[in-house]
């Protein structure tokens, strides 16, 4: 590998890689996405929004992420790979090869894909919690050998490299392990710029709300009457919602949770 090259894929880690980007972008946009095709675009949007508190938009994600489990497992999976491109471009991975430096890199290679495989677990079940923590585990793979091995450089002099200073430079990888890296390189990438975006979009044009759907008693006029809402804030012994048939932002009492998500069809069904 060309220096230049390492020394351009370090500073990517160093930033996070492909991911970071992507996560902030998608933080930024889906959200919005979400609001706006559930509950019709427009100055609808800009009610709901404006009900809500732009602060507040990044509970309409967490919605989002903990009812739908291949967002969430993905969203796991590519966070667990950015934190630790992070943790290996400031020198994490140890490349001396003692018991303890084994043991540093088995337990940094660990922790994070299990933290993130409980998580899953806890939301999804114990088969989604399994699969994401070996996918985050395999996805980092590559990373941890290029490092090892001294194929993207380190900052220098930093902390866990306990190799002696003379050691000579270690042997050049077999092909197939070069080609191991590569294909774990390269699906890191498919997942982090394609499937996630692709599955957040869907998950935001499938017309599921994002977290909760209430039938309430709502006053028209000098009556009440029932109506499904989309709860917004909850507000003294009521909650400040949608209004799904009336398409304004309205006050709910009596309001009992719904099953059902649906509140409008799909995009790719409408």
């Amino acid at each position: 590998m060309a220096r230049g090259t390492a020394d351009g894929r370090t500073e990517l880690d160093r930033k996070g890689g492909p991911g970071h980007t992507v996560l902030l972008a998608l933080l930024a946009a889906v959200p919005l996405v979400k609001i706006a095709w559930t509950v019709g675009g427009g100055s609808h949007t800009r009610e709901v929004v404006t009900t809500m508190g732009v602060p507040n938009l990044g509970e309409v994600l967490v919605g989002m992420v903990t009812t739908r489990p291949l967002l969430g497992s993905l969203v796991a999976v590519v966070t667990s790979r950015v934190v630790f491109a992070l943790f290996a471009a400031r020198g994490a991975v140890p490349s001396g090869r003692s018991a303890g430096a084994a043991a540093r890199t088995v337990a940094l290679t660990l922790v994070n894909p299990l933290a993130m495989g409980v998580l899953c677990w806890v939301f999804y079940g114990p088969w989604w919690g399994l699969a994401v923590a070996l996918a985050s585990l395999l996805l980092r793979q590559g990373l941890v050998q290029e490092y090892r091995a001294g194929r993207r450089p380190r900052p220098p002099g930093h902390p866990h490299d306990d190799a002696p200073a003379g050691r000579p430079a270690a042997a050049a990888p077999a092909p197939w392990r070069l080609r191991l890296v590569a294909a774990e390189q390269w699906a890191a990438l498919l997942l982090t710029v394609l499937v996630l975006p692709v599955t957040a979009f869907a998950a935001a044009l499938d017309g599921l709300d994002w977290d909760t759907v209430l039938r309430c008693e709502v006053a028209v006029g000098t009556r009440s009457e029932p109506s499904r809402l989309i709860e917004l804030h909850r507000e003294g012994n009521g909650v400040v919602g949608w209004d799904l048939h009336a398409q304004e932002v309205v006050n709910g009492l009596g309001c009992v949770k719904e099953e059902s998500l649906r509140v409008r069809p799909a995009w790719w069904n409408s």
